[in-house]
């Protein structure tokens, strides 16, 4: 795979400075272009061998480029507060919106490559994330984005060269540490796990680019015209994309679901209720300050029909909590800021530190609930964030946070009364919409899609409770009981 990028690649300067001024003109005309019809986002990735002038490069693309639609990343050691999320969790918080140009100096490749080349992983572990990466970036593409990936390659013996010339000059001896050579000494294991890498994730919509580093005119201007082509190519021709082939998905043929089997008649009485407050609410309140607490955190996930009770339930979790460590996510519509990135995005950036609670009212279920019933999003969109969803919430639980999903359930006749009751009271009457009435004329639809999402996202590691919300001291006593009891075993 290396073999190209091994051949002694170099451009003389006086076609660098011819081609330089015509292409620095040509990347800001495109640059403007993206950013006016903000349609996708640009994303670049930068890795390759130390010397091989992966920094420069980077340094130079914001030079070519605006500043101001163009913005590197350096990812270096996690700091203590990227320490207390997923892995990945950095890496969405730094996406470049639609209409922008987003570098990685340093991406998702880098850990686990130099984790297994220092013997700290397996190599299942590596093909794990390595099938981790593809699912990710094969979400971005669906989503938008143009993925460019550059690595940058040396022979050992340019390595070696390059790494001794830039430690002999005063102006660039800092950029040559221990570290370096360190890494130097074991070459041939690099070079052998990020070929395997390399071939492993070189997909159709992100193929990677191997590039000789050894030239700097050569893989400057080599990286500028790839990258050029490739955002004119996608500005000039907008791909259509193509009636996607899915397999229907069958109601039971018996009508018979999930939601159909609950007993609606469930009920608590009022002296039950207030013992059972109060139990599971020191319950809670004593897991959260338990010392194991601090390993691990929940994120508690809130859906389930109009006027099924979701705040008031919500507001009994959170009178058990304490209010530093808590944090409550309404979820509406989405904001331009939101609508200009995957949708997991405003969720991602959500994820709690370590030793706390986050509640989400309403979820990243909307792409399979809302927006898959008024037709906001493709059949081929929400079909496939079933599977983006079970990957985003396997990655929350490989890394101790607790998922606890809970769908409140009304009957119909028992939403019509709630509707009622809003239009009365008045400090209830802000609680009911026009949106709330045009929901329910799609009551079906809506009993089927979350069925159906129940199906494909209840699984071992975040399943769904589902909660049978017709009495509301019934339904609150469920989720705190359902809530302590998933804490505690992930303490255990």
């Amino acid at each position: 795979m290396f073999e190209s990028a091994e051949l002694g690649h170099t451009i003389d300067k006086a076609t660098y400075e011819s081609e330089v001024p015509k292409l620095r003109e040509a990347l800001l005309d495109a640059q403007f272009d993206l950013a006016q019809k903000a349609a996708f986002p640009v994303i670049i990735l930068i890795g390759g061998v130390d010397g091989a002038g992966k920094g420069e490069t980077a340094n130079l693309l914001n030079e070519w480029m605006d500043p101001r639609h163009i913005h590197a990343h350096a990812m270096g050691e996690k700091s203590d507060e990227e320490q207390e999320r997923p892995p990945m969790w950095r890496f969405w918080r730094a996406l470049p919106p639609k209409g922008r140009v987003g570098i990685f100096f340093g991406s998702w490749y880098t850990d686990p490559i130099i984790e297994r080349v220092l013997r700290r992983t397996r190599p299942a572990q590596l093909a794990q994330s390595i099938e981790r990466i593809n699912r990710f970036e094969h979400m971005l593409t669906d989503e938008g984005a143009l993925i460019l990936k550059f690595w940058f390659h040396l022979s050992k013996d340019a390595q070696k060269k390059r790494l001794k010339a830039l430690e002999k000059d005063p102006k660039t001896r800092w950029r040559v540490t221990d570290t370096d050579w360190e890494r130097f000494k074991l070459y041939e294991k690099f070079r052998k796990v990020s070929e395997y890498t390399l071939r492993e994730t070189s997909t159709g919509e992100a193929p990677w680019i191997v590039v000789e580093g050894s030239d700097f005119r050569y893989r400057g201007l080599t990286v500028g015209k790839i990258l050029l082509d490739a955002m004119r190519n996608r500005l000039d021709h907008p791909a259509t994309p193509a009636p996607p082939s899915i397999a229907p998905l069958q109601a039971p043929l018996d009508k018979v679901d999930v939601l159909g089997k609950l007993d609606m008649t469930r009920t608590l009485s009022k002296q039950a209720y207030e013992t059972a407050l109060e139990k599971y609410q020191g319950k809670l309140n004593l897991l959260t300050r338990h010392p194991e607490f601090r390993k691990l955190s929940v994120i508690a996930v809130f859906e389930g029909s109009d006027a099924g009770g979701k705040g008031g339930a919500i507001r009994r979790i959170t009178g058990a909590l304490d209010a530093r460590f808590c944090h409550i996510i309404p979820v509406a519509a989405p904001t331009e800021e939101e609508r200009a990135q995957p949708y997991l995005w405003r969720f991602w950036r959500h994820i709690p530190r370590t030793g706390r609670v986050t509640i989400f009212d309403r979820s990243w279920y909307g792409r399979v609930l809302v927006e898959r019933v008024e037709k906001f999003c493709s059949e081929a969109d929400w079909m496939r964030a079933y599977s983006e969803i079970n990957d985003f919430e396997e990655q929350l639980a490989a890394h101790n946070i607790v998922v606890v999903k809970f769908w409140l359930a009304i009957t119909k006749d028992e939403q019509l009364r709630r509707f009622k009751e809003r239009e009365q009271i008045g400090f209830k009457r802000f609680k009911i919409t026009e949106e709330d009435w045009r929901n329910r004329e799609k009551w079906d639809d809506y009993e089927r899609a979350v069925c159906e999402m129940v199906d494909r996202t209840s699984t071992e590691i975040a399943p769904w409770t589902l909660v049978e919300a017709n009495d509301k001291n019934f339904a609150r006593i469920k989720i705190l009981k359902t809530l302590c009891q998933r804490i505690e075993a992930a303490m255990q």
